[in-house]
C-alpha cells in the first residue's frame, strides 16, 4: 500500500517533465539585423527573400522572391504572413516548411513561415 502513492509521485514527474516540441513564435519586425549577422543567419537555416506585392488578378497577393546566384528565382507563398511583412519590397530573411497543398497562385509554391525577421 505504501508503494501506490510512490509510483504515482514517479507517474507525475516522469509525464510531467517530457515536453513537446514548441514552434518558436514569428518574431516581431521591429528589430532589424545588421548586415554583419547576415553571414551567421545562412547557416543557420534562414533563407533571404523579398516580399513582393501582386495587383494582377489570379496571382497571390504577396510572395517571396529569392534569388540564388546561377540559379532561377524561386517564389514562395507564405500561408502564414503576418500584415507587419506585407509591405513590397520589404528584405528579409526567413525560415520556412514547404507544404504539400494545392498552390493558390499559378507562380508560386506554398509555404508556412516558422521564423522571419527583416533585413
Amino acid at each position: 500500500m505504501i508503494l501506490k502513492p510512490i509510483y504515482i509521485a514517479l507517474f507525475v514527474f516522469t509525464i510531467s517533465g517530457c515536453n513537446s516540441i514548441k514552434e518558436r513564435p514569428i518574431q516581431n519586425p521591429k528589430g532589424s539585423i545588421k548586415k554583419n549577422k547576415t553571414t551567421k543567419l545562412i547557416p543557420e537555416g534562414f533563407t533571404a527573400g523579398v516580399i513582393q506585392e501582386s495587383k494582377k488578378k489570379g496571382d497571390c497577393l504577396f510572395t517571396i522572391l529569392v534569388t540564388s546566384k546561377g540559379e532561377e528565382s524561386l517564389h514562395f507563398d507564405p500561408i502564414n504572413l503576418d500584415e507587419a511583412y506585407k509591405k513590397n519590397g520589404l528584405a528579409v530573411f526567413f525560415k520556412y516548411r514547404p507544404l504539400r497543398m494545392m498552390n493558390r497562385c499559378q507562380r508560386a509554391n506554398p509555404v508556412e513561415i516558422q521564423e522571419i525577421l527583416i533585413y
